[in-house]
């Protein structure tokens, strides 16, 4: 088993330390049915009526990793944007962080970033959260850290890679809100911050088959396994455990 460690630098309480993916199942895919009409049944053309519920690939990115927070509550307002500032897009406000810690909340100038797609209507500065976790991965892996998968939230990280195997130091998380002129109000102490997901370095070359490859013909053989089956196909026949504690 591998390790992936998480060294507090700030003194954070054990409610908001980092903790598995799986303990943070959103409540949508927890509500989800996992059949049509409540039903375990082929419809008429054969084929199973199930929701995303029963999508392993979908449960697999949901509990990949581990899941950093914030620490403290954070309340977001909305002030009126200075003159002076490009605006070509009418924008009246821009969002201000006031936060119950001091050192939760730090800034990029928006100069640094100017064109990014998740840029929105930010125009004055990116906020990021000062993360206090250093983490440290075994060496020849490095940490993706992406916005938590499949979860509604006000905000999105822009995500990194990092090769944690020699960088051990904080790394902190620029971010975007959804509706950066127009939200107001709290993101509380525990909200999702960061999945983070071990990633093995290995070096990787593309190669592209055609209809004449063994791996074609191999292909062919999983697809008329997956068609002797009416339910949890891929579940039964080929996924593979993924363990996070």
């Amino acid at each position: 088993m591998k390790f992936m460690e998480f060294t507090d630098m700030f003194g954070i309480p054990k409610e908001y330390h980092p903790k598995p993916s799986s303990f943070f199942i959103p409540d949508w895919y927890k509500d989800l049915n996992s059949y049509l009409n409540d039903g375990k049944k082929p419809s008429l053309k054969g084929t199973p009526e199930t929701t995303a519920k029963k999508c392993m690939p979908i449960f697999d990115s949901i509990c990949s990793g581990y899941i950093i927070t914030t620490y403290c509550d954070i309340w977001v307002l909305q002030e009126e944007i200075p003159e002076g500032f490009d605006n070509n897009k009418n924008i009246k406000t821009q969002p201000i962080y006031k936060s119950s810690s001091n050192n939760s909340i730090d800034f990029h100038p928006v100069e640094q970033l100017p064109v990014h797609p998740n840029k929105g209507s930010h125009v004055i500065s990116y906020p990021k959260f000062l993360n206090p976790w250093s983490i440290k991965t075994p060496k020849g892996y490095s940490t993706l850290f992406l916005p938590p998968l499949h979860r509604d939230s006000p905000f999105s990280i822009l995500p990194g890679l990092v090769d944690t195997d020699k960088y051990i130091a904080p790394v902190n998380f620029p971010f975007v809100l959804k509706d950066a002129h127009t939200f107001e109000g709290l993101i509380p102490a525990g909200t999702p911050i960061a999945q983070v997901i071990p990633i093995k370095r290995d070096p990787w070359k593309i190669n592209i088959n055609d209809n004449n490859s063994d791996t074609f013909k191999k292909t062919q053989e999983v697809t008329t396994l997956l068609n002797s089956k009416f339910f949890d196909r891929y579940k039964t026949l080929f996924r593979q455990n993924k363990e996070y504690r």
